[in-house]
């Protein structure tokens, strides 16, 4: 006869991961959704610049 036991421990862990990354994402449409162009197009700008990726 067999015995299997499930790990639960993993199992949270996945869902924590789950529900931390679907959070992350609600938020970051949410407030980008919110903003104004000009502070994403701003945003996006300094970043492009701050990676040395030309953007001109």
């Amino acid at each position: 006869m067999t015995t299997q036991t499930a790990n639960t421990t993993a199992v949270r862990t996945h869902s924590l991961a789950f529900v931390l990354a679907f959070s992350i994402g609600v938020a970051l449409l949410t407030v980008s959704g919110m903003a104004q162009a000009t502070v994403l197009h701003d945003a996006a700008h300094d970043q492009r610049h701050a990676m040395a990726f030309p953007c001109h």
